[in-house]
């Protein structure tokens, strides 16, 4: 029986006892990642979501940002949020993708970022995330001038749509942090 003051555990699916929809893209996730990620397990309990989280991943790690800049966007929306999955999870990606631990440790602590480009995509993020979209025109302006575009911009918005799944997932679910993203944890 649960109270309002305790939230329900959703499921963490294995491929076996994933719904029909979502057992294919839980092998590709276990292919890519070497293991099953906890979110996906999770995610797995409505196909849809599953897929489009997959998808959005897909779309924003190609779109026309660097490496670092994926970096920056991923965990100023995951900061924000306080996700205690994702922050860890994108510590590991990080690191894997080969991004300057000073970005990654900046952005976990909330201390200021080691360009003045990369702190103008964090400050703009964090704008878009924190009120839902309503920036300013100087803050759209300050970001043109910082080199950034409007596809930049946007994809912003693309980056977020899939954070919105995790985090919000990860926070219903209380997702337990994978074993290879434990050494990073982190809470807000």
């Amino acid at each position: 029986m649960s109270t309002t003051n305790q939230k329900e555990t959703l499921t963490i699916h294995t491929i076996e006892s994933a719904p029909e929809g979502s057992k294919a893209l839980l092998e590709a996730s276990q292919k890519n990642n070497g293991f099953l990620p906890n979110l996906h397990g999770v995610l797995a309990g409505a196909p849809g979501l599953l897929e489009a989280y997959q998808t959005l991943h897909g779309l924003f790690t190609n779109s026309s940002f660097n490496k670092d800049e994926l970096t920056v966007v991923w965990q100023t929306i995951n900061v924000e949020h306080g996700c205690h999955y994702c922050v860890p999870a994108h510590t590991g990606i990080a690191k894997a993708m080969k991004v300057d631990d000073a970005i990654t440790e900046a952005l976990r602590n909330k201390t200021s970022l080691p360009t003045e480009k990369l702190q103008t995509l964090h400050k703009t993020t964090l704008s878009i995330t924190k009120d839902r979209g309503n920036i300013s025109k100087e803050e759209i302006e300050t970001f043109y001038a910082a080199g950034y575009t409007q596809r930049h911009l946007l994809e912003i918005i693309l980056g977020l749509s899939q954070k919105v799944i995790s985090n919000y997932t990860n926070s219903i679910a209380e997702t337990p942090v994978d074993d290879a993203f434990k050494n990073f944890a982190w809470s807000k």
